[in-house]
């Protein structure tokens, strides 16, 4: 049969409905492309959980046509994953532009995890198979080499924007317009587009605005120390900061593990040129305030980064001084902005001078496109039908509704959710069903063993604490030796309660001595009997709920 009498199916495996862990498949038979496989960071409710994974699981039943992993830039929610899916699934090759190849090699070799071939992408490369054929094209966004895909399949071409902005005065290059327009002139089918900013209206500002902002804070504290806290991934940042610093005679003394190595890469690419302009932090110490600029990691808030160990006093290096200069060059992810108020707060109360995102200083400015950018990205593309990606559900609602005021008719617009199957076919692009979607968590160096029970059980655990019942019984002679003993953590205070206490001793061993005088009786049993009946006995008595553990040990 011929293929084009065959379905494409797209579909997303994260990055909808949230801002983060970006993961989308393309389909044709037996051809399967992956495009990016990011990480998202838990919030708060997330107990003990470090990263958020999107759910590759379906791609396990599909490893003999996975053909490779495409990336589109080297953002932690678009390759943060790598190391963890490369554990569980066979990727025959990588397609990483070069700055995302160095730091996914930075991040196997820390976990000691042996990488496929990569191949390094630019505007030249162009992926070839069986049904695909992937051209690139360059974005910009705030970090170096940036792309988006260009997908030509035997039902029409998918356009994949990865994250993206307009900035006709970039630190970098400026994005390939008339690549994507020409794109748009052979004809669209499907366009997936960034959805991070669809709320915010007009243009971007561009990273030379941000430029002018901090060259006049540096100007205007210059008897200062400046300590500067900014993603360390965005290396256009890095390399303007790094040329302020030059500019207003400062040293530059670097903290933070992803900081130093954003650094390092900056330098090998050439972004940065002047190593000697970085010192220790001892040689920080030993030069006058006005000619040191302490560049950290930790603007979001983030309680083992540090510019928090600074705010707190706990790091070795660093004591803040009341004199000191604070500039967060960045802006609040979803999530973080009590962590960031709770710094700001320690800086302000030690005497710091801090300075955020303003109207009146431009110290931040997004990587993505806002309104009027995404509205000249349908514009150049011309889809025929568009699908939003990466954002919340308002971002992509928003988004479609962009889409339909550029002409698109509403029913060619599509609002996913994760796992949603689009199919695309002589041209035409319909809704065809959905796969089961559930969040990976890693917890420690466990992927996918902590599921919804037991984050449910921590939460629990924080608020209402655990009992727990120690029983010594004679299973044999079913008897029971001496009282229950009772214990708990984070429920209430042993010796502060010991009415309570007693009163859930006596319950426990009226409910064993029940089960003993059974004739079937067992461990299982009396362990659940413990369960129920406790839990609903300090629930009457306390309204609350704290998780039972009994402990019944068999002494014969």
């Amino acid at each position: 049969m011929n293929s084009k009498n065959k379905e494409t199916l797209v579909c997303a495996l994260g990055g909808l409905g949230e801002v983060g862990k970006n993961m989308y498949v393309v389909m044709h038979e037996d051809e399967l492309f992956i495009i990016d496989a990011g990480v998202m960071f838990p919030e708060e409710d997330l107990m003990g959980i470090d990263y958020v994974l999107a759910d590759y699981s379906i791609l396990k039943t599909m490893q003999e046509k996975i053909k490779g992993l495409i990336i589109t830039h080297g953002h932690e929610d678009h390759i943060g994953g790598i190391p963890f899916v490369l554990q569980n699934l066979s990727i025959p090759v990588i397609y990483a532009p070069g700055i995302a190849s160095k730091i996914i090699k930075n991040k196997c070799d820390e976990r000691n995890i042996s990488l496929p071939k990569i191949i390094t992408v630019n505007e030249d490369l162009v992926i070839k198979s069986k049904y695909f054929n992937i051209d690139f094209f360059t974005t910009t966004h705030s970090i170096p080499d940036s792309f988006g895909l260009a997908i030509k399949t035997p039902n029409g071409t998918i356009v994949e924007t990865g994250d993206f902005k307009f900035d006709l005065t970039p630190i970098g290059p400026v994005a390939n317009l008339g690549k994507m327009a020409a794109i748009g002139n052979e004809g669209v089918t499907l366009l997936l587009s960034d959805s991070t900013n669809a709320l915010v209206p007009g243009f971007s500002h561009s990273e030379s605005v941000v430029d002018d902002a901090l060259s006049e804070i540096f100007a205007a504290n210059s008897k200062s120390r400046i300590i500067l806290a900014t993603f360390a991934s965005n290396i256009y940042r890095l390399t303007h900061i790094i040329e302020t610093c030059k500019e207003n005679n400062r040293k530059v003394a670097i903290f933070g593990r992803s900081m130093n190595t954003s650094i390092e890469i900056a330098l090998q690419y050439g972004y940065i040129k002047d190593k000697d302009i970085f010192i220790t932090s001892e040689e920080a110490n030993k030069l006058e305030p006005g000619k040191v600029c302490l560049l950290c990691t930790g603007s979001q808030g983030e309680p083992l980064a540090a510019l928090s160990r600074i705010a707190n006093g706990n790091d070795r290096n660093i004591t803040l001084m009341p004199e000191d200069t604070v500039i967060f060059s960045s802006s609040p992810i979803p999530g973080n902005t009590l962590s960031i108020n709770r710094i700001i707060n320690k800086l302000y109360l030690k005497g710091a001078k801090v300075y955020t995102n303003t109207s009146e200083y431009d110290v931040h400015t997004s990587g993505h496109a806002k309104e009027e950018e995404l509205k000249l990205l349908i514009r150049l593309i011309r889809p025929e039908y568009f699908m939003p990606m990466h954002g919340e559900y308002r971002m992509l609602k928003a988004h479609a509704n962009l889409a339909i005021d550029c002409d698109i008719p509403e029913d060619n617009t599509f609002i996913l959710k994760n796992g949603d199957i689009l199919a695309l076919k002589d041209k035409k692009v319909y809704k065809k069903g959905s796969i089961p979607i559930n969040d990976i968590y890693v917890d420690g160096s466990r992927i996918g063993d902590v599921g919804v029970s037991i984050i449910k059980d921590r939460k629990i655990m924080s608020t209402d604490g655990v009992l727990i019942v120690i029983l010594n019984i004679d299973v044999k002679n079913k008897k029971m030796f001496t009282e229950p003993n009772i214990t708990t953590r984070g429920f209430v205070i042993v010796n502060d309660n010991q009415e309570l206490i007693k009163k859930i001793q006596s319950k426990t061993k009226t409910i064993a001595l029940n089960e003993l005088e059974k004739d079937n009786f067992n461990l299982t049993d009396l362990r659940n009997r413990i369960i129920l009946e406790i839990n609903s006995y300090i629930i009457e008595l306390t309204g609350r709920r704290p998780i039972i553990i009994p402990m019944i040990l068999n002494i014969n």
